[in-house]
Formats: structure tokens, sequence, C-alpha cells
């Protein structure tokens, strides 16, 4: 019988920043900070001394994992044969950040700046090398006929630094102990225990300066090492202003951090893992496995989750079906520094998950707790999970997690919680809810609704520390209508999904009565049953490949069974159920009703938006959320041209996997489109507001119609068209009939001699414009690259016939232009003349 992945042979590292396990050969931390350091006491490069004559009464130990020794100024690793060879993950946090040098979300305190798997080993000549280990290339077979001899053959695993054994200490057990002096390695600098390459990257950070960096302490605990240093670097060149936030220091100012770097023995028997499967959204970790394709090699995944099992005496009651307490409990820990009247929220977005955990089998799972006043516990501390609050002015949360690499099992995680994330929830708010919740009509909300918007938050963001992906297509399985109805929208929620960027629901009308129960997102069907999926345990199956088909037979009739439980990717660029912030399963009416309220909006900024002693600045947000909602909900209806919906599905399930929008469904969009959009959207340009926000109007329809015209004209979405028609023939909406709807809705003033304002005048220069870069792409112009799936047809445009069919519409366009410009006078007269002089120099080019 096969073996389980878990004793794979490890393999090469990825190359990505973010999965790197490979490191470089020779760190720069394996250069002592001090050149002669080796020659000073305590540090002999001779040999090995007797123990005692290195650990010295002098010493401050520390007992844990392994002994931790503080001689003067010198660090020492006791490390026992019985962990030489041992995998022990490091985590490499921000402790303290330096002041300004942040990065867009990085570069703050608690910011996770890289991980990797290390062992300890024995070589010769008293030496102990330090390993870095990478898990991308697997085989588990060590038959005559297996690949595990030959793949170890080929991926030794690199030595990234070398320490002397400075003496032996044989324990009262007689295990013996190597004793190595780690001083100069944690002085210097590496990516194993402090920055990776792109962290520095990012941060514009330089070399080390020795002379100003140092170990404050290590500490050691049972399954832990906990590294504090403080490091000082050279600003590196910048990449850019726009790359930092808050004012970076100049390249010449230093910057200062302090560091912490836990050290976590890994499992000595590792999780059975559970394979990813893209019809449940999990985030995973890859491999190449050599031994699943007895012909070949297999792409395999296996998802990141929790490790949770029932206690031995509770494992029959499990099996009967009744919920059990699991061996381990997930448990959360809020930062001290949170400020205290939202904590209660916070922990609620924990608790929050313990009823999907009950699905799984499993009562009391997850829980969140207070810091304990102990002055030995740390927020850095790896084996602790922590809801860090950030005092910065991003508009954001996260929630990343650190797992083994070897089974995709989590072992620690920390929620950044940033202090201005409740300016973001509150615009949504309002945006969104504001013309059927009183609520929201003020810049200031009280506590009890701040509150449950940190709530949403807090769960949402823990349902990725849980491996949950965003699932953009939960919300396109309600039908649009349900959610106007009060009773199944309060009961129910506006999307089965709390991992969708759903936000709130912006359908419901005010005379519709909906309270909060129904506007707000809520943990639903869909993420309890990925709970379950992920999280029920199942010791009949003893590996992951056991548990193959009754994973996918449960996934197929538990979907079948009820859409709800439908995931939908968030990089789906060509699927238009997939979207975030879009709600139900017709954009255009969707978006209908949502438009309906944001014209209730606008003639409220003013009054929603007032505060004493202060200026406009918050009309001025609050009118450019509404221009944004807008444009978001045009973007939603656009997707649908050229869209395709795909289901993921095995060979057991009936039914294509692509299929293309229905042409009338697209012809609806594209009605839409005309309506709203082209049709100059007047009801935003309410000029009492823009006269004292400061808004350019113009500036204002060109901001929501450009990137739909944009989309609608890409070789992604044209190319798209080509293939559908080629595909369903007359049934499919051609490329011919997009070209028909634009050009009817954008030069209507053509055919009635009417006159051309200024915004029809400015989107149609834009659309010709777009047309002209497709016949004559810029000389500087990258390539599209939206493609994917089924996203272009022949290669770029000029092997298709996106250009032929471009300069077709161009020399219509051309022709209806001279007809119509002399009848015309003014600005409309310059403008078709404009046009004319663009299109014949376009078509007339060479290049």
């Amino acid at each position: 019988m096969k073996k389980t992945i878990l004793l794979a042979m490890l393999g090469v590292a990825a190359a990505s920043y973010a999965d790197a396990q490979v490191k470089p050969a020779n760190p720069a931390g394996n250069v002592p900070a001090n050149p002669n350091a080796m020659n000073r006491p305590g540090a002999p490069a001779t040999g090995p001394k007797p123990y005692k004559q290195v650990i010295t009464n002098k010493a401050k130990t520390d007992n844990g994992l392994f002994k931790v020794h503080n001689v003067e100024d010198r660090y020492f690793f006791e490390i026992p044969d019985s962990l030489l060879g041992r995998e022990i993950l490091t985590v490499n946090r921000i402790s303290k950040a330096a002041a300004g040098n942040r990065a867009s979300m990085m570069g703050y305190g608690g910011d996770h700046i890289g991980d990797n798997v290390i062992s300890f080993e024995k070589g010769p000549a008293n030496k102990i090398f330090l390993k870095a280990i990478s898990f991308s290339e697997r085989s588990v077979d060590s038959t005559d006929q297996g690949m595990y001899k030959s793949l170890k053959n080929s991926n030794i695993q690199p030595l990234v630094a070398s320490f002397e054994v400075k003496a032996y200490q044989d324990s009262a057990s007689k295990v013996k102990c190597s004793v190595i002096d780690v001083t100069d390695y944690m002085n210097g600098d590496n990516d194993i225990f402090f920055f990776e390459a792109g962290a520095k990257r990012a941060l514009s950070i330089g070399g080390i300066m020795a002379d100003r960096s140092y170990v404050k302490e290590i500490k050691a605990y049972p399954l832990n090492i906990e590294i504090r240093t403080l490091k000082t670097y050279m600003k590196a060149p910048s990449q850019g202003a726009s790359a930092m936030g808050g004012g970076a220091p100049p390249a010449s100012t230093p910057v200062t951090y302090e560091l912490n770097s836990s050290m976590i023995l890994l499992p000595a028997k590792p999780m059975k893992p559970r394979f990813y499967d893209s019809r449940v959204g999990y985030f995973a970790t890859g491999y190449v496995d050599f031994d699943a394709n007895p012909q070949g090699i297999k792409n395999q995944a296996v998802i990141t989750k929790w490790r949770l099992e029932p206690k031995p005496e509770d494992v029959e009651k499990y099996k009967r079906g009744e919920l059990v307490e699991p061996q381990k409990q997930i448990v959360y820990y809020i930062d001290p520094a949170t400020p205290k009247k939202w904590i209660p929220y916070l922990i609620a977005g924990v608790n929050d998950w313990q009823v999907a955990f009950e699905k799984a089998g499993f009562k009391n799972a997850i829980v969140a707790k207070l810091a304990p006043n102990d002055p030995n516990w740390s927020i850095d501390d790896a084996r602790h999970n922590v809801i860090v609050y950030k005092p910065s002015d991003i508009p954001n949360a996260s929630g990343p997690h650190v797992h083994d690499p070897r089974t995709g099992e989590i072992l620690e995680t920390h929620v950044n919680w940033y202090h201005n994330i409740m300016q973001l929830v509150r615009n949504w708010y309002m945006v969104q809810a504001a013309a059927i919740d009183p609520k929201a009509r003020k810049l200031k909300f009280d506590d009890k609704l701040m509150g449950e918007l940190i709530r949403f938050v807090s769960s949402h963001e823990v349902g990725h520390t849980l491996g949950l992906r965003h699932n953009f297509g939960s919300s396109a399985t309600v039908p649009v209508e349900k959610l106007r109805d009060k009773q199944w929208v309060e009961k129910n929620g506006h999307t089965p999904s709390i991992m969708d960027y759903a936000r709130f629901n912006y359908v419901a009308q005010p005379e519709d009565k909906i309270t909060e129960k129904g506007i707000f997102p809520r943990i639903g069907d869909y993420d309890m049953w990925a709970i379950e999926w992920a999280y029920k345990w199942l010791p009949q199956y003893k590996t992951a490949t056991e548990e193959e088909a009754y994973s996918n037979k449960t996934i197929i009739k538990r979907i079948a069974e009820n859409k709800r439980l439908t995931f939908g990717t968030e990089s789906d660029s060509s699927d238009p159920r997939n979207q975030n912030e879009d709600l139900g399963d017709n954009a255009m009416l969707a978006s209908e009703y949502g438009i309906k309220n944001l014209k209730r909006l606008i003639p409220n900024v003013l009054v929603y938006t007032k505060e004493e002693n202060e200026d406009y600045a918050n009309a001025k947000t609050l009118y450019n959320e509404v221009v944004g909602q807008f444009g978001r909900y045009m973007g939603h209806v656009g997707k649908n041209v050229g869209g395709i919906y795909t289901s993921p599905k095995t060979i057991e399930e009936k039914g294509p996997v692509y299929v293309r929008t229905a042409a009338a469904t697209q012809k609806e969009a594209m009605d839409f489109l005309s309506r709203n959009l082209f049709t100059t959207p007047t009801w935003l340009l309410d000029q009492p507001l823009m006269d004292v926000i400061g808004e350019d109007p113009v500036n204002v329809i060109g901001k929501v119609q450009g990137p739909a015209i944009a989309r609608l004209t890409s070789t992604f979405t044209l190319n798209k068209l080509i293939s559908a028609e080629a595909a369903d023939g007359a049934a499919a909406y051609k490329i011919t009939d997009l070209f028909s709807d634009l050009n009817n809705s954008i030069f209507t003033e053509l055919k009635s001699n009417a006159a051309i304002d200024v915004y029809r005048r400015n989107l149609q220069k834009n659309y010709v414009d777009k047309l002209i870069n497709i016949v004559k792409p810029p000389a500087a112009a990258a390539p599209t690259g939206m493609g994917g799936m089924m996203g272009q047809s022949g290669g770029g445009s000029s092997q298709s016939d996106v250009v032929s069919v471009v300069k077709g519409q161009l020399r219509e366009i051309l022709a209806s232009v001279k007809s119509a410009a002399p009848s015309a006078s003014g600005l409309s007269k310059y403008h078709l003349e404009d046009l004319s002089e663009r299109i014949d120099n376009a078509l007339k080019s060479k290049d």
C-alpha cells in the first residue's frame, strides 16, 4: 500500500516570495557581525571544549524545546540529538515597526515578514548545519520501482549556515546535546530568521548596520523558541513614491525594527491532509507528486486547515454523531491595545463560527479570549493566535495564517485590524444602506451600529484564518426579488456566505421595511458547509488519497441538493456570477434597485455629512463613494457581455463546465448600459453639491463611462464574442451585435442632427479612441493579458478578426460623422470634424 504523502521526500522550492522555501546557500547572516568574534572567549574555533568552560556559572539558562544559554553577551543553543533532523518552522514578524516606513498595508507591528522550514543536521568535524527545507516535490514510494531514491538524489536541500560545536553535554538520560554559538548569526542578517527578500524590497530595506543591531533576548518554551532582535538597516533606493505610504524616510536615513522570530517544532506525527477541491473554496499548498501518476507526475494540493480531532475518550461519541469538544480548541486572543468598547464585537465575530463547527461534529471548537495578564505572554509568540489592533490610517483588515507546508495544518494566525477600517465600513454602510436604515444617515454611527459592523469584518477575516477563500459566486445563487422579501431575507441573509464581498443589501427599498437582519452579512449556508467539508473527522480513511472518492461524492450530492452551497472563485475574469460587491442572480435588475437608492442619497449628502465647524471634505468623500458605487453597478452589468460561466466538475457530474452567457442576457446588459450610463446619468450632477465640494461634472461622468467602454471594447471581450459565434452560430451574441448596440447608444445624435453636449462628446471621443488603439496600438502598449481559459481566440487581436471588425466599425462611424458634420454647428461641428480626422489618420496609417 502506498504510504501517505505526509512522509514525503522533500523537493526544491517555488520561486515566489510568498511560497519560497529554498534559501541562499550563503546568506549575509553567515558572516559574523564582528570578523574577530570567532576568536574571542566563549567562541573558540579550535574544537569542542569541556561543557563547563563554555556554559559557565555565569550562564542564564532557559529550558524549553531545547536549552538556551546566555553567557555574558553570547547566546548558545543546546540541541539534543533527538531534535537533529526534526523539521522546525520559523515564523518572523515585526514586533515594533520603523517610524514612517510603510509599503501599502505592510510595515506595522505584528506584520508577518517570512517563514521557513529548517532542521539542524550533524556534520563532520564537529559541525552543526542549518538546512532549509522545501516540500514542493514529493515521493514516498521507497520500493525498488519507486521515485523516492531518485528524487532524493536530485533534490539535496541547501545548507544555509554552519556552526562549530562549542561543547557536548550528556544529560542524565544519556541523550547527547550539541552546544552551538548562534550570536553572530542572530546579530547579522539572513532571510531564515528575519526579513525575506520580497519583504525587504517592498519596504526598501538595504544592508544591515551591524553596529546598531543586536539580540535583545532569546527565550525557550516547551514547543518553541522566541528570538527578539533589534535590526537597523540602510534605506535602499525607493521603488517609487507611490509604493510607500505615510511618507517614507529618505534613503540616507536608517530604519530600525524590533523583530520577533519564532521557532516552532512541527508535529512528529503530521496531520492527515485533505486534498484541495475547486468546488469548495480553501487556500491550499501545492506540490509535484511523483507517485500519484504511474506514467508521469501530478500537480497536487492540500487545503490549509486547523487540526481538529476528538479527545480519545470521545471518539465513539463522535462516531455516533454526538457533538464533542476537540482535543485542542482554536483560541484567538484580543490584542491588549484594542479599544475596549470594540472588544466584545471582535470576540463575537470569532464565536459566531461555533455553529459552523457544530456541522463538523465539534462544539466549542473556536473561541476568542482576552489576552492573559501574564508577563511571559507575548503577542508575537507564534503559539498564540491574536487579533492585532494596528493604529493605522489604512482602511482595511486581513486574516493571514501560517501553516505546516507538509500537510496544510494551520499553526497560528494574526488577524490584522487596522483602526481606519471603521471609516471604510461607515462609508460602505452609508452608501448602501442609508436609504433603508435611518441609523446610517450621519457621520458618527452609534457604538452599537459600528460594533456590529466590526463584528461582521471580524467574522470575515477569521474565516480566512480558518482556511476559507473569498466566495464571490455566493450572492449569485440568490434571486434578486428575494432580497426585497422581508421575511425571506431576514431569515436567510442576503448572501449564503460571509466570505463573499456582498457587503450590505443595497437592493432592498425603503418600502420593504427590512431590518439589519436582512441588511448585514452573516455566516451562512455555504460557510457552514465549507467548514463541515474541511473539518469533519474521517478516521475510516487513513490517507488523503483514500478520502478522495468519498469527498467527490459528498460534494456532488450536497451542491445538487442546495445550490446555495456553490463556490465561485475570486480569480475568474469572465464569469458574471463571480463578482465582488454584487448581489443577486441578475446584475441588471439588482443594479436598477441599487441606483434607485443612490438617487435617494445624492440630494441628502450635505445633510448626512453636516458637522459644525467642519468644511465639506466629508461631503466630498461620501459623494465620491456614491460615484464609485454607481461605477461598480456598471461593472457588474458589463461583465455579462462576453461572459462565460465556469462550473468545475468531475467526470461523475453531468453537463458542461463552460457555458457562454445567453445572447438575451448580454442584450439585456447592453440595454441597461444604454439607459443608465451612455445616456448621461445627470442625477449624479447635483449642482449645489458640486459647487461646495469642487468636483468637475465632466470628470465625474468620464470616470464611470470610461471603464465600461474599456471593458466592452477590449480585445479580451471581443475575442470571446468571436469564439462564441464560432461555437454557437446564430444563437450567439456576436461581435457585430455589440458594435451595433454601442453605435446606436453612443452616436444617437448623428441620426437626429441634434446638438452634442460635452458629456456625449467626451463619450464619443473615448469610444473612438479605444477603437483606434486596437487598429493602431500605442507604441508602449503591453500585450493584453486578461486571457485565461477560453479568454482569447487565436492569440492577440492582430491574429483574429478583431482588427478587421474594428476597422469596419471605424469606417461606418467615419461615414456617419462626415454625413452629419455639414449640418452641425458650434462645438458639435468641431467635435465631428475632429473625430473624422482622427479616424482618417488611423485608417490611413501604414504603421
